[in-house]
């Protein structure tokens, strides 16, 4: 049974603990306003690009001459899984579920036969991933080192892609990340990049009528300069996502805590109360039944 003293020194433990995470869950609710609005932004442009290139999609439908991001190898043989997460914990479940979500794509390949072959954005995402799926890990990008993730980074991630895509070392990639919807809300998601799957959004799509364009260069070229770049935008896209969710999540997460702590200090308190009335009490009866004996 603990002492008063380790009593105390628990108290005054779990307080300290309490203001870590109610500091933290300050820290995150104000860089949560940034990077919410930073993925809110992208979004239009990431969701308009899909739309440009789907109804470029519509042309090429059916072609041999279509582009290889476009249509593909022909074959879904070789697998490449692009898992981004944080590069911290103390965000609740923001890791585990994109690592689960990429974890169920993986065995489903490979129970299927295919080969799959795994980068890391984020260093939870490979720890999570490590024990079960080291081996099929073929890289880890490192982003601690970034304060405010930029398009050249996720520029950087897309040249890498395009790069092994072009060498043959893969057949589909699918893009694995967590949507921001709200503090308490964040939706892993799988996005295939490669070959791209667009879904036209266009004007008029709500009646069923379709806008007609006339592009200038023809569509070949456009699409020769969209595609390489439209998997930089999305991966920029998930990469804001990411920012968002992880601090919407460490909000909660460290309140959660916070909330926690302070009910572990109220009932350490009362047993610390109870323990020092009983023993005030001992040593009351001690007195009195010395006096008596006297």
């Amino acid at each position: 049974m603990p002492s008063l003293k380790d009593l105390r020194n628990r108290i005054a433990s779990v307080k300290a603990t309490q203001k870590i995470t109610k500091a933290m869950q300050m820290v995150a609710a104000a860089k949560l306003r940034r990077a919410q609005e930073a993925a809110e932004a992208a979004r239009p442009y990431a969701e308009r690009m899909g739309a440009v290139l789907a109804n470029l999609a519509e042309a090429f439908e059916g072609r041999d001459d279509a582009p290889k991001l476009m249509s593909g190898t022909g074959n879904d043989q070789v697998h490449l899984l692009l898992v981004a997460t944080a590069e911290r914990g103390l965000c609740g479940g923001f890791n585990t579920n994109i690592a689960k979500l990429a974890r169920e794509k993986a065995r489903s390949l490979i129970a299927d036969g295919k080969t799959v072959k795994i980068i890391c954005v984020g260093k939870k995402g490979f720890d999570a991933l490590k024990r079960e799926l080291g081996q099929h890990v073929i890289e880890t990008v490192d982003l601690r080192s970034v304060k405010s993730v930029g398009y050249a980074n996720a520029d950087e991630i897309g040249k890498k892609v395009l790069s092994m895509f072009a060498d043959g070392e893969f057949d589909v990639c699918t893009l694995f990340y967590s949507t921001f919807i709200s503090v308490i809300a964040q939706e892993p998601t799988a996005q295939q990049l490669i070959p791209g799957s667009f879904e036209a959004k266009g004007d008029g799509e709500s009646d069923g009528a379709h806008p007609v364009y006339e592009y200038e260069p023809d569509e070949t070229e456009i699409l020769e300069d969209l595609l390489p770049r439209n998997i930089s935008v999305q991966i920029f896209r998930a990469l804001l996502e990411n920012a968002a969710s992880e601090q919407g999540a460490r909000m909660s997460a460290m309140d959660n805590a916070t909330r926690n702590a302070g009910d572990m200090i109220d009932k350490l308190t009362i047993n610390y109360n109870r323990r020092r009335q009983a023993q005030i009490t001992t040593e009351l009866i001690e007195i009195i039944s010395g006096a008596e004996a006297l």
